[in-house]
Parts: structure tokens; C-alpha cells; sequence
């Protein structure tokens, strides 16, 4: 199992710097930022663009992944942030995971209600979603795009001189509903679930996570398509309980997301108060004690972050054209 963390782009570079130098030095095989113009109870704080940090982050590691979580419709265009990913993919040497979801609605919707736009209905947010990640697909893999849907246009969109990783960098979905899923098992070399909101309590919430895993097993297989093609990201801290509150909660969330074969699990990055509270020293400790026996990087600190797609090979550091299944 590999295991990411996340940081929010909420410090001045001087201070978050560290904190991503930091993660690549504890183990971590991937971490992330959030995307948003602002994010909920945060939202009167000191907040950075996602893409400028994530370019910054890949300059001061090495090895580690780095990825949206996640980009959303409601602030992006599929051409203009195409050109974004290319960069932060070229910049990383390939080591850059795309994050997508549709994005939040009704009062939680400040990333579209900050830009002015009305609000949409769960239909169109879906609709929208899924002609965004098609169109972002098309971008990023054909030499030249023309669309013209429901929601976007492209006319004679270039894609030279296309991603490091082939054939695109990996989409990693969020989705928790059916139609969603879909989006997610036609697209995805990720599938990333929050696992439900409002659980009753921690047990509620794990039953809501496996429903969620089985519900996605037989939409890939309504689509032909292996299980096991598909990586699967869990949020830990869409549960009750903050995954880094300690040593053992951190160890009991690990061994539930392996037991329902989720290959991948994220927490976040300790802050000293609201959202996400806690220690910086059991963050050290999880990474001294925790991630070494899980199998990701941090078990061997040599190995190389793996492929999000077996059909999509990735470049390493000074190979350009290698791959790896």
C-alpha cells in the first residue's frame, strides 16, 4: 500500500517549502494540495494557487508524486489548464497525478460562487464534469482537438509537445455517486472516494467505504473493465476521526483500507488548530514506525514511485522514453 499526505497551500513558500522536502524525506510515495480559491472554513486565510505550488514542490524533490486533490470545473477550462498539466508534468520529470472531481455545490460551492456563476443543478454538475474530463483527455493526447459541447469549445487545440508520461499523466477520479464512477471507471487510472458524508460515527463511515468499493467493482465490470486496472485512493480524513490523531488511529485506518484493497491512502498534514489538528510528532512517528511496514516507497527508500496505468507508461529521470508497467 502507498500512502500520501496533503498539504494545503496555506504558508508562504518559505514556510511550506520544508514541509514538501520534509514528506519526500519521511517516505511519503505521493503528496498533494488542494485546488480551490478558497476552501470553506479557511476561506478568510492565507491561501496559494494549487498548479505555482505543486511546480514549486517538484524543484525541492526528487522522487515523490505530486498531484492535484482535486481540480474541479468550476474555476478551470479544459485547454488552458491542459497547458498547466503539461508543465507541472514536464517540470517533474513525470511525476505529476491529476486529481479530478466535479466539485462542490449549494453553499460549500465557493469556488463558483466567488467567480459570480449561478447555481447548478447535481445533473448539471455531473454532465458538466464528465464533458470536462473527456475534453481534458482529448487535450492532452491528440496532437489537435476540436469540441464543441454543452458546456466547452476548443477550436484546433494543440497538445505539442504532449505529457512525459504516456499517453497522458494519470487521471485520478473523485467519486462517490453512480454516475460519477462512471466517469471515473471510463477514465480513471485512480478512483478516489471520500468514503460518504455526515457517517453517524467511524463505523458508519467504513460501512459507507465498502459499499462505495462495491459499488465500484460492478460499475468497472459493467464496463468490461478489470478491477484491478484501476488504483484506489482513499481520503482518510473524510472519516470522524483525524487519521494522524495518533499512532494507533493512523494504524487501524491503514489496516481497514488494506483489508478492502485500497492500494492507496492520503491523510493530511497536521495543522495546529480547526480542520485537521494535530501533532507534528505523530506525524514523525507514523513515518518511523508506520510507513516502512506498508510496502510503499518508504519500505524501500531506492524504489521508484509505480505507474497509475499499466497501458500508460511513465518516464523516469533521464530516460525519456523508458516505461514502466
Amino acid at each position: 500500500m502507498r500512502v500520501g499526505i496533503v498539504i494545503l497551500p496555506e504558508h508562504r513558500w518559505w514556510a511550506a517549502e520544508p514541509r514538501w522536502r520534509a514528506a519526500e524525506t519521511y517516505g511519503f510515495d505521493h503528496a498533494w494540495t488542494y485546488d480551490h480559491l478558497g476552501w470553506r472554513t479557511l476561506v478568510d486565510g492565507p491561501w496559494f494557487d494549487s498548479m505555482a505550488t505543486l511546480t514549486a514542490a517538484a524543484m525541492v524533490t526528487d522522487t515523490l508524486r505530486l498531484g492535484t486533490l482535486v481540480a474541479s470545473p468550476h474555476f478551470r477550462h479544459p485547454v488552458s489548464f491542459a497547458r498547466q498539466v503539461l508543465s507541472v508534468d514536464d517540470i517533474s520529470d513525470g511525476r505529476f497525478m491529476l486529481g479530478l472531481g466535479s466539485g462542490a455545490t449549494g453553499k460549500g460551492g465557493y469556488d463558483r460562487s466567488v467567480m459570480g456563476e449561478e447555481e447548478i443543478t447535481p445533473r448539471q454538475v455531473t454532465a458538466r464534469f464528465g464533458e470536462f474530463v473527456e475534453l481534458m483527455s482529448d487535450v492532452l493526447t491528440k496532437p489537435v482537438t476540436d469540441h464543441d459541447g454543452e458546456y466547452y469549445t476548443a477550436v484546433q487545440a494543440r497538445n505539442h509537445p504532449g505529457c512525459v508520461q504516456k499517453p497522458r499523466v494519470p487521471f485520478l477520479i473523485g467519486a462517490d455517486g453512480p454516475k460519477a464512477m462512471g466517469i471515473a471507471a471510463r477514465f480513471g487510472q485512480g478512483w478516489i472516494t471520500l468514503g460518504g458524508k455526515d457517517a453517524a460515527d467511524l463505523g458508519d463511515w467504513w460501512r459507507g467505504v465498502a459499499e462505495r468499493t462495491d459499488r465500484f467493482d460492478q460499475i468497472l465490470a459493467d464496463q468490461g473493465r478489470d478491477r484491478t486496472s484501476v488504483d484506489r485512493y482513499l481520503s482518510l480524513d473524510a472519516s470522524p476521526l483525524f487519521s494522524l490523531e495518533s499512532v494507533e488511529a493512523f494504524r487501524d485506518h491503514a489496516g481497514r483500507a488494506a483489508e478492502l484493497g485500497f492500494t492507496d491512502i492520503v491523510t493530511h498534514w497536521p495543522r495546529p488548530d480547526g480542520v485537521y489538528a494535530g501533532r507534528e510528532s505523530v506525524l514523525e512517528a507514523v513515518a518511523a514506525d508506520v510507513l516502512p511496514g506498508l510496502g510503499g516507497r518508504a519500505g524501500d527508500r531506492n524504489s521508484t514511485p509505480p505507474s497509475n496505468d499499466p497501458e500508460a507508461p511513465r518516464v523516469h529521470h533521464g530516460e525519456a522514453g523508458s516505461s514502466e508497467g
